[in-house]
């Protein structure tokens, strides 16, 4: 043990006067290897801060909801023209299932629900094309609102389409200012609604949306100015599983509603349920092959370095033939010699990985304290810093080879005579 603690401060001790014998060499050198392991970790944590913002605008999302509606959120196999002709989901079809979901075990919400983008006025502020989701109470509990004052509405609001709204933080802010919202009335639709509920701030989840700048109101109030079938409206059909029965909702939603629609058992779904997680799959997918995609072309990089590794190790052994031969002819073995060129070729390999993971932590940290990227947060986890150590020691032992074999098999005599 004490030997090859011995034999790494040597390698150690060489390695450093090698890069301070010939600092322009030296430098081109491990050029290669910093550059390399800064593309590659620069690329780890680009992917793993987008990664880690994906991940927490799915945080706001229940991954099992499901959600009917005439096509698929992401890719799918269906015709163009066949989605087309697919209806959207009705509120009678709603009102059917939602009567068959009574005393259910397997759903702990159900929501019909559609969009408006209206124009909403207060005293003399007005706002402009704010989002406006219709809805029905389940929906509270499909997403787990919270609020900074108030509530949602209840199921006597819901059915009888009761005047009354819930507004985003950002929506508060711009029409009251400082003032209380809750009881406000407001105008939408040309009419004026109470505010019920102010919903608590949150940023904007994966799909660019956010509570903060949104208004939710009962889907029963709106029904009453528009007709959505006849008006061609984006609905949806919004269901919460129970813990562990998904396939459950999924398998009843599938089998009433084709009934409901009169499908016959030889044709297709004109519908299509899609869940949050599907979605996520599709994403960490998407996110694993850039990974994988980035990672290769930086590689390329590591092949220089590598060169750049071995081209210093040669020198270092054709300046020390001498030394190895001396070394070799007071006993030295042929393992030892090979074993401190490979460490050497390691410890320089580190030093170029390291400054080249220092980097990447610089330009991450003047990018955060600079606020270029607004909310996008960049990160260096602890995972991609060991990831490059490891790797620049792999390169550093495959650098260093065939250098350090070639030392430890020349002959002793041979060594002094050529080096002297």
């Amino acid at each position: 043990m004490f030997l090859y603690l011995r034999l790494l401060k040597e390698s150690f001790h060489f390695a450093i006067t090698s890069l301070k014998s010939n600092k322009l060499r030296t430098f081109l050198s491990l050029l290669g290897v910093t550059i390399g392991i800064f593309s590659i970790i620069a690329i780890l944590a680009a992917i793993d801060s987008l990664d880690n913002k994906i991940q927490d605008g799915f945080a706001s999302f229940s991954k099992n909801t499901m959600y009917v509606t005439k096509f698929a959120f992401g890719p799918s196999d269906i015709p163009r023209w066949k989605i087309r002709n697919n209806p959207f989901p009705s509120y009678g079809e709603y009102n059917k299932l939602k009567r068959q979901f009574e005393n259910s075990e397997f759903i702990d919400g159900f929501s019909f629900f559609t969009t408006f983008h209206k124009t909403t006025k207060y005293k003399d502020n007005t706002l402009s094309n704010v989002r406006i989701e219709c809805v029905n109470t389940d929906f509270d509990a499909i997403e787990g609102y919270k609020y900074t004052s108030g509530r949602f509405f209840n199921e006597h609001e819901d059915r009888s389409g009761a005047p009354v709204i819930i507004i985003g933080s950002e929506i508060a802010k711009s029409l009251f200012g400082n003032e209380n919202p809750i009881d406000k009335k407001i105008r939408v639709f040309g009419k004026k609604l109470k505010v019920i509920g102010v919903l608590a701030k949150e940023g904007n989840n994966i799909f660019g949306n956010s509570n903060d700048d949104k208004m939710v109101i009962p889907v029963n109030f709106v029904r009453k100015m528009y007709n959505f079938e006849k008006i061609g409206k984006f609905t949806a059909l919004v269901g919460k599983p129970s813990l562990g029965h998904n396939e459950d909702l999924k398998s009843f939603l599938t089998q009433k509603l084709r009934a409901i629609r009169n499908i016959k058992p030889n044709q297709d779904d004109n519908f299509v349920i899609n869940q949050i997680s599907t979605f996520k799959t599709l994403i960490d997918n998407v996110i694993g092959g850039i990974k994988i995609g980035g990672s290769v072309i930086a590689a390329f990089s590591l092949i220089i370095g590598m060169f750049g590794i071995a081209n210093i190790m040669f020198v270092s052994v054709k300046e020390r033939t001498n030394l190895i031969g001396i070394q070799k002819a007071l006993g030295a073995k042929s393992k030892f010699i090979l074993f401190q060129f490979l460490f050497e070729a390691v410890v320089l390999s580190l030093i170029g990985g390291l400054i080249g993971v220092l980097l990447v932590f610089i330009i991450i940290k003047m990018l955060n304290l600079s606020g270029a990227l607004e909310d996008f947060v960049l990160i260096l986890g602890m995972k991609n810093v060991l990831f490059a150590t490891v790797l620049s020691s792999i390169i550093g032992l495959i650098s260093g080879i065939i250098p350090a074999f070639s030392a430890s098999r020349l002959d002793p005599v041979e060594a002094i005579r050529q080096g002297q």
